[in-house]
């Protein structure tokens, strides 16, 4: 699977015709580029953040105020988080009008409906961790919400234990953002891309 991710990544062979501006325009390749940059710019920005309710915010304001490019770098990480949602959802639209979900791609609709759920979740996740009051309120009524669909409760029990913003539910907030939904995220791409190529895609590689 990861010979066949890079094969798709580097093809030997590429027609001319294909590298020209088509339909496709190229979202699924920019969204996974973007995600590679939200994963070193978040590598850098655990230098410096403390995933506890007494610092977390402070060490959100000491970044930004007195270490050199932290607010670039943090500004970085939250507009590519924007753009890669954005290119998941344009590439998903044209996934549906080009009507490229169906057989033989059914597997491969599913995968990218995956990604889809687990950016918005890796968003979600992320959204609470400066510990302002915007990102309190925020989740606060993100949970109150998932409480009026069908398992809402146990599952905001499970993310929220002690109550949005004490330690044990930061603490699976940060858990959840740098580690199992990345993971997640960079296994099913792989899987994604392996199934493109399968499946012969879009480019006739060689």
């Amino acid at each position: 699977m990861i010979t066949d991710f890079l094969r798709h990544l580097f093809p030997r062979v590429v027609l001319e015709r294909n590298l020209r501006f088509s339909y496709t325009f190229c979202l699924g390749g920019l969204a996974f580029t973007a995600f590679l940059i939200m994963l070193v710019s978040g590598m850098l920005l655990l230098v410096y953040y403390q995933p506890t309710p007494e610092r977390a915010f402070n060490s959100v304001l000491f970044l930004e105020a007195s270490v050199r490019g932290g607010k670039y770098l943090r500004s970085l990480h939250r507009l590519t988080s924007h753009t890669l949602l954005v290119l998941i959802l344009l590439h998903t639209l044209r996934v549906v009008l080009t009507g490229a979900y169906q057989k033989p791609r059914q597997l491969n609709w599913v995968i990218g409906c995956l990604l889809l759920f687990l950016a918005l979740f890796e968003a979600y996740t992320g959204y609470l961790l400066p510990l302002d009051q915007l990102a309190f309120w925020a989740t606060q009524t993100g949970m109150e919400l998932l409480t009026t669909l069908p398992f809402g409760s146990l599952i905001r029990s499970l993310l929220v234990p002690d109550g949005v913003g004490q330690s044990l539910s930061l603490l699976r907030f940060y858990a959840l953002h740098i580690t199992i939904i990345p993971l997640s995220l960079l296994s099913l791409s792989f899987l994604h891309f392996y199934r493109v190529r399968k499946n012969k895609g879009v480019l006739p590689y060689l």
